[in-house]
């Protein structure tokens, strides 16, 4: 009996060694992760295609259950809609994501800012800064902090007295400061100057921010950024998790080409000529049917066209603008009145000014580009409206009317009907006078297959040949 329980003890004893040594996965390093790091560059305007990118690289890690995806940017910023997708994607991500700003010379501005927040690390390499966070969609004042020289009756009236435009802003601003403290405080990062970046637009070195606890740390390359990681804990899923990716490989996960396509088409300016490729085509093939290719293209073009622009904070006001324009400038090309080309021209510059509600840089519409797209709109409605009045000049030459004037010669005749040759065809025929075998006429009318014709020595008001 004594030495089953001293098993027993034993047991107990070695059970006990073994949870002291290796310590839960809630607070010690992540069993059971391949040992390996992934890295997703973002280069340029934040986007629909990068909150894609991101989107793939996050279940690709999560797939292979990797030790860690390195978020690299360098971003002037972007659209409200894609930052607010990829923030979603990392605070929801089952794998650790480190931000890191680089390579030097980089930067994450506006948007980027809020990204680098929402990581589980924030890193920067040497010669990069972050900040400058208000949305540039806003004008006008920034509301004022309490105590400020515009606090008071005379403050509170002019409140009253502001335009819409003024709520809307300090809306805009209240809410981008709410999301950038909430982020500081999950991260534990300094909120005090998150919020001074979004009401002030302030940046900082790597350096500073460092210093203002904004990241974690400062490192040159990806080498060092693994080996500073290393040992950092971080918390997933409501679990604490102890990184260990020093000496891991990196593998970068290349954007496909889907990815690539959105990031062309999501360019407003490409969207808008898209779309008017797409229209020119859809016209060429009703006026010219049998063409194929014109409405092939054209509809391909179109979708896509219409397809980026949904992905787009627009204002639907506009493109309905744009493509009353079009509208009008088909119609000058059908039925030339200047009027409508007029028309069309400026409901179509109004509506391109109006399309695009900018939230962030790499998605202005270009000056250059609407001009340019309404001058080629207009010149081809001028150019279609030119041929259909040449083309309703022509003589006819197939039909009833086409038949009126042509030369024949009777070949029998009896009373008032017989029959004549035209065209090398034999043709039934009447006419209101007598004629003879021989005689040339000419035709004056058709109708059901049955040519009216005259002597051609005779016109109708009776002039002499």
């Amino acid at each position: 009996m004594s030495v089953k329980l001293a098993r027993a003890v034993l047991l107990a004893a070695a059970f006990v060694a073994v949870a002291a040594v290796c310590p839960s996965s809630a607070t010690g390093e992540a069993d059971g992760r391949e040992k390996i790091v992934l890295r997703v560059e973002i280069d340029g305007a934040i986007g629909p295609a990068n909150a894609r990118q991101l989107e793939e690289a996050l279940a690709v890690a999560a797939d292979r259950n990797a030790q860690a995806l390195i978020l690299q940017m360098d971003t002037p910023g972007g659209l409200v809609t894609s930052m607010r997708e990829m923030i979603a994607g990392i605070l929801a991500s089952p794998v650790p994501v480190i931000g890191y700003v680089a390579p030097a010379g980089g930067h994450a501005a506006s948007a980027g800012t809020y990204i680098l927040y929402a990581t589980h690390l924030a890193a920067m390499a040497p010669g990069t800064n972050l900040g400058a966070a208000t949305p540039i969609e806003m004008g006008g004042p920034l509301p004022s902090f309490p105590g400020g020289k515009n606090d008071g009756p005379e403050a509170d009236k002019d409140k009253k007295n502001a335009p819409a435009g003024d709520a809307m802003i300090a809306k805009a601003t209240n809410d981008a400061v709410a999301l950038i403290r909430s982020l500081a405080e999950l991260r534990g990062r300094n909120a005090e100057w998150g919020e001074k970046a979004v009401r002030e637009a302030a940046s900082l070195s790597a350096g500073a921010a460092l210093q203002q606890h904004v990241i974690d740390f400062v490192a040159r390359d990806t080498t060092e950024l693994l080996q500073l990681a290393d040992g950092r804990t971080v918390e997933i899923a409501g679990k604490k998790e102890a990184l260990a990716t020093k000496g891991l490989p990196v593998e970068t996960l290349e954007p496909g080409w889907l990815i690539r396509l959105l990031a062309v088409i999501t360019d407003p300016n490409i969207a808008v000529i898209l779309m008017l490729v797409g229209v020119y085509g859809l016209v060429f093939e009703f006026t010219s049917p049998g063409a194929v290719a014109p409405g092939v293209i054209g509809t391909i073009c179109l979708l896509l066209g219409l397809y980026a622009l949904n992905l787009l904070p627009i204002s639907y006001a506009g493109l309905a603008l744009m493509l009353l324009g079009i509208i009008f400038l088909v119609v000058e090309a059908l039925n030339p009145t200047v009027v409508l080309g007029l028309g069309g021209v400026a409901a179509f510059l109004l509506g391109a000014a109006m399309l695009l509600r900018i939230e962030g840089p790499g998605f202005e519409m270009s000056w250059a580009v609407i001009g340019t797209a309404a001058v080629l709109t207009l010149g081809l409605a001028l150019l279609t409206g030119s041929y259909l009045w040449a083309a309703r000049k022509n003589v006819p030459r197939v039909g009833a009317q086409a038949m009126q004037g042509l030369p024949a010669e009777v070949l029998d005749w009896q009373g008032s009907e017989g029959h004549v040759l035209a065209r090398g065809e034999r043709w039934r025929a009447k006419a209101d006078e007598p004629l003879a075998v021989g005689d040339s006429v000419e035709v004056a009318d058709v109708r059901d297959l049955v040519l009216t014709i005259r002597r051609r020595n005779v016109r109708s008001d009776g002039a002499r040949q």
